[in-house]
């Protein structure tokens, strides 16, 4: 039965405990959070896989530093455009559906992009298969934290997602291992693998009975429209920003222009019946903070794999299976925290969690960054752990937190507005990072060059061609005709030092914005989701 939007809080937070014990009881909730794991667990792997995987990728496909970029930038570009409207189409359509629904379009279009063909159809063949990719997860993952929220009590539902993500974070970890062994035999593989994780998903998602409930209302299509719009135009300015040049017209078009259509989606959204997104729930304080915080957090969360397994395998001249195990260490880290964060949460509030995890992540990051130029994972290891246990303790609390706090909207739309702020910091930060690095490894690498007495312009010209074929050789040193295979050995050794010196800029980048979620974490005024008001009272 449909639920009505404007039913009294009371009875709202009553419906997951009708949900619970409804069919299988302790069985049932077992089985929905292992196909709920299952299903989310592909876009995770998906993300540490194929930055494991770019450098080989590149080198098969002919792809630039710039191309190699556009496998990655599609996906979360598509995630942060649609993820609202999965959210509220999961609210109409029923959450397992559309999680099934979302699962069935993100393995299809995993293997169109492993059957990717070479030559000049490649670029644009994994653009497009990997924007859908994006899609299909942006239907999946609103419905299935959604129903989360949905069947778990609120009193347990903090440590049920604490295990969510920490077990989600596990087969992350699992990622760059199963990423490096499998790109030893051939990148395509990294794509094949959701084929099984996404059948075993499918099946679980079945025999767990898992709530298809369906709201009244109408999707907003107006809104969907302009907030894809206004994402993907923002996002892509940016993303365009290290290409384009920031002095170009066409980077702060798409820029401005973008954020221009946000702006004219929330007035509109203001004024709505149905609008895609329940602008209300802005109102409530600790909300806004959770956002914050997680939205900052996101700015360093999604982009270190990235930037980590290329800082691997170009400074420390590392296997991708090597690069692999460099990351399992940030997970051995974010795993352990994440369920610390899930028992605080419950016990405490998110308030203790989010505090403590982004102050711990800001100095992790700063201390990692600071051993870059070590080129040893030895010296590094302590801080990596503690990076990733920063993340780990504010992930689920913040999430699971503003989930909570859906009064007079849809734990789906909630969902969505999250997951939304979430993936738009994401392709923000790889953007900006993105552009950090190649403008801060090129400047190290002319002053390198001009230091052996290479005039300034063949010194730019070198460097720029260096930094292209670094980031897309995996650590080896540049080959073929080209200017960059006539340097001396030990230029290239003081090249890997320079890209060193450019991720050390990107980390400590990293670093200020975990910062800043610590700032935004004061802002929580401490209060349990338990303790808000009904719909329709006034909220802080």
């Amino acid at each position: 039965m449909a639920h009505d939007r404007n039913a009294p809080e009371t009875d709202r937070r009553r419906a997951p405990e009708a949900q619970r014990t409804a069919g299988a009881g302790a069985v049932h909730e077992t089985l929905s959070l292992a196909a709920l794991l299952f299903a989310v667990s592909m876009t995770f792997l998906d993300q540490t896989m194929v930055s494991i995987a770019a450098p080989r990728l590149t080198e098969e496909l002919g792809l630039s530093a710039a191309g190699i970029r556009w496998v990655v930038n599609p996906y979360l570009l598509a995630l942060a455009a649609c993820f609202a409207l999965g959210g509220r189409l999961a609210e109409l359509l029923g959450h397992r559906r559309v999680m099934l629904l979302g699962t069935g379009i993100f393995v299809l279009a995993a293997a169109l992009c492993s059957a990717v063909p070479t030559g000049d159809v490649a670029q644009p063949w994994l653009i497009v298969c990997r924007a859908v990719q994006g899609v299909g997860a942006a239907l999946m993952f609103p419905a299935a934290l959604a129903v989360v929220a949905m069947v778990f009590p609120i009193e347990r539902r903090g440590r049920s997602l604490a295990l969510f993500f920490g077990l989600s974070g596990a087969l992350i970890a699992v990622g760059p291992v199963l990423g490096g062994w499998l790109t030893t035999w051939t990148w395509r593989a990294v794509f094949w693998v959701n084929v099984p994780v996404a059948v075993v998903a499918a099946v679980l998602t079945l025999l767990a009975h898992l709530p298809d409930d369906r709201r009244r209302g109408s999707l907003d299509r107006r809104g969907a429209l302009l907030l894809a719009t206004g994402t993907v135009l923002s996002v892509l300015g940016l993303q365009q920003a290290a290409t384009w040049g920031w002095a170009s017209a066409a980077t702060w078009a798409c820029t401005l222009g973008g954020l221009l259509v946000l702006t004219v989606f929330v007035r509109l959204a203001l004024r709505t019946r149905h609008p895609l997104i329940s602008l209300r729930v802005f109102g409530d304080r600790a909300f806004v903070a959770d956002v914050a915080v997680l939205f900052f957090a996101m700015l360093a969360f999604v982009p270190v794999f990235f930037f980590a397994s290329v800082y691997a395998q170009v400074a420390l001249g590392s296997s991708p299976n090597e690069a692999g195990r460099y990351l399992l260490v940030f997970f051995a880290g974010f795993g352990v925290a994440a369920q610390l964060g899930g028992r605080i949460l419950d016990r405490r509030g998110a308030r203790p969690a989010i505090r403590l995890g982004t102050a711990l992540g800001a100095v992790g990051f700063a201390l990692w960054a600071h051993e870059m130029t070590d080129l040893s994972l030895r010296a590094q290891w302590p801080y990596i752990v503690l990076a990733g246990a920063g993340i780990g303790l504010l992930l689920a609390p913040a999430s699971t937190d503003a989930v909570s706090r859906a009064v007079g909207a849809s734990y789906g739309e909630v969902t969505g507005v999250t997951q939304t702020v979430r993936t738009y910091a994401a392709g923000l930060g790889l953007a900006v990072l993105g552009t950090v690095l190649a403008n801060a490894t090129t400047d190290r690498i002319v002053a390198s060059l001009k230091d052996r007495g290479l005039s300034t312009a063949t010194s730019r010209e070198l460097a720029h061609g260096l930094t292209d074929s670094l980031s897309g050789q995996g650590g080896r040193p540049p080959a073929g005709e080209g200017s960059s295979s006539r340097l001396p050995p030990k230029v290239l050794e003081a090249v890997r030092m320079d890209f060193a010196e450019g991720n050390r800029a990107v980390f400590y980048g990293m670093a200020a914005a975990l910062a800043v979620a610590f700032l935004c974490a004061h802002l929580h005024p401490g209060t349990r989701p338990a303790e808000a008001p009904p719909s329709g009272a006034g909220r802080r």
